[in-house]
């Protein structure tokens, strides 16, 4: 079923032929192959694509580092509050421009859009270009992976270098900060050259190559978070005034119809345990997966990811056993990421989500019996539960026990419901219609319909303790507007959206203020959850530039984000 991460690995190891990385912005032709004429098949074409596929799926990108970035109100790292320049920073809200993470993720999206833009170049540049519905099928996969990886550096780093063509040489790299509006346009032209020229999926493709759903469902993101705040150059959160904020609402609901008027994405079939099964499983289903990064580890870190190891329960490593018996035990589990423990009771009891997301054991290892022992652990220790060691294929338990071959999900068909659902409400054109698409989300979760009417009931308990006063919810469209804040946060819990979307609501800073204070496991002198008291509005909401950029590109002239 995971075939696909094998060409993965061999197109990787091709395109390593003919690009290398010489510097955090540049990729210069190094190679046994000459770069004009290396696109003079379609299966060269495909091994271009592939390549852009890899720079994502490696270790230090979303393989792991990327785990880090989107923690907020949800997740905290681990007792640990020392800094490390790495993962804590990041979490805690305390990083610089030294910090090694950072480096490593502006390097490979920069990376990734590179190989992008020389692999659009060759593919519009080959004979029958023109003609070849196959070739444009490539190219608008390479435009897709181009505009996800641009989405991440604005939603990460704001105005940012930019461009759409090949770094041939060392100077050409450098570029001077392009404005976020002008990169979304590009991100935009991009998808919906993909949109327009790849199909829709089917049972019978994967997940793991882009399809137009996953192109229509990157758009509704673009724009709602194009509507929302971002931080600009002089510290101010910023949002379009309101005819462009319902430009892009009303843009979102246009890619929505199209989901329904196509009509194969949907809930996954088995629910929502299942769904997340599948994921540790390796089980590919295109129904509500629109689009997966994947992992598949063959030598080390290459092409291995930690889903499921350091954001999944914690398992003790197998000692005492010989290599012949390996097989027979899961294997190591670090459990880095713990859960802001009050997000458990926002579930109802009867909620199928609650006990997916938030897992409250981990596996001792018992060396006497050779067995792992299920240990439940206090709140305040309680891990990230989506993706799981226990769930993963026998044969995979341990083939390596850093590494994992589990695929992450950035797209899924529950999240644009919730974005159309957004949408609607904040066009006022349909409110009935986004209260019916909200709960169709919970109903698949078997938890209770929310209404204007029951409002107040269903809201009662989570006032008493969070109550969000940066919500009005003195209006209808307010009303809405705080109960999708809990439903994204309960559906898409620790899948790389909460931050962004807190971000877009311009309350970032004040639902870290909001849970940080509240929480059980800050009430004490040692805050394990720091990152409430770290966070500075008009900083922490992008990252650092890193350093060796900053002193390597003279066009940014020395001038890093905000506060840094």
């Amino acid at each position: 079923m995971k075939k696909i991460h094998l060409l993965y690995i061999t197109f990787a190891l091709l395109l390593t032929g003919l690009t290398s990385c010489e510097d955090l912005l540049t990729e210069e032709p190094n190679s046994k192959y000459d770069r004009d004429r290396y696109f003079d098949s379609e299966e060269k074409a495909e091994m271009a694509v592939m390549g852009i596929y890899s720079s994502l799926s490696d270790f230090n990108h979303y393989g792991w580092y990327e785990m880090a970035a989107p923690a907020s109100d949800d997740t905290y790292y681990t007792a640990r509050t020392q800094s490390d320049n790495q993962v804590h920073d990041i979490a805690h809200y305390q990083l610089n421009s030294t910090n090694t993470w950072i480096e490593s993720l502006w390097k490979l999206k920069y990376e990734g859009i590179d190989r992008a833009n020389l692999t659009i170049d060759g593919i519009n540049g080959m004979t029958g270009y023109g003609e070849n519905t196959r070739l444009k099928a490539l190219e608008a996969e390479a435009r897709f992976l181009r505009a996800f990886l641009a989405f991440d550096l604005v939603k990460g780093w704001g105005d940012v270098p930019f461009k759409t063509s090949y770094s041939s040489s060392y100077e050409s790299a450098f570029g001077e900060r392009i404005d976020r509006e002008t990169i979304y346009d590009e991100i935009i032209t991009d998808l919906t050259f993909t949109k327009n020229n790849l199909d829709w999926a089917t049972a019978s493709s994967t997940p793991e190559r882009v399809t137009q759903g996953a192109a229509r469902a990157l758009l509704m993101r673009v724009y709602l978070q194009r509507a929302g705040y971002s931080l600009h150059a002089n510290g101010q959160l910023v949002r379009p005034d309101d005819s462009k904020r319902k430009e892009y609402f009303d843009a979102v609901i246009k890619e929505w119809e199209a989901f329904e008027d196509k009509g194969y994405h949907d809930f996954h079939d088995g629910g929502y345990e299942a769904l997340f099964k599948s994921f540790s499983q390796g089980v590919l289903n295109t129904k509500e997966s629109l689009w997966e990064i994947a992992f598949y580890h063959s030598q080390g870190r290459r092409n291995g990811g930690a889903w499921g190891i350091y954001n999944g329960p914690q398992v003790a490593e197998p000692t005492g056993i010989s290599p012949s018996e390996a097989n027979n035990y899961m294997g190591r589990a670090n459990g880095f990421f713990i859960v802001v423990p009050e997000w458990r009771s926002f579930f109802e009891e009867k909620d199928k989500r609650r006990d997916v997301a938030v897992c409250t054991y981990r596996y001792t290892w018992n060396a006497t019996k050779k067995e792992h022992v299920k240990e439940e652990r206090s709140a305040g220790s309680w891990y990230v539960g989506k993706w799981r060691r226990e769930w993963m294929p026998k044969d995979s338990w341990n083939k390596n026990i850093n590494y994992a071959d589990v695929n992450y999900c950035p797209l899924r068909y529950a999240d644009v419901v919730l974005m159309a659902a957004e949408a609607y409400n904040e066009t006022g054109t349909d409110r009935e219609k986004a209260w019916r698409l909200l709960n169709s989300v919970r109903t698949r979760a078997e938890a209770t319909s929310i209404t204007e009417e029951n409002y107040e009931e269903m809201m009662s308990a989570r006032k008493k303790t969070h109550n969000l006063t940066f919500i009005d919810d003195s209006t209808p469209e307010g009303k809405f507007r705080t109960v999708l804040y809990w439903e994204r946060g309960l559906e898409l819990a620790f899948e790389g959206q909460r931050k962004y979307d807190l971000l877009r609501w311009g309350v970032l800073g004040k639902a870290l203020k909001l849970f940080g204070e509240a929480s059980s496991v800050n009430q004490k002198e040692n805050k394990p959850y720091p990152a409430y008291r770290n966070f500075m509005e008009g900083k922490h909401e992008l990252f650092p530039i890193p350093l060796k950029e900053m002193q390597s590109n003279p066009k940014l002239n020395g001038m890093n984000n905000n506060g840094y």
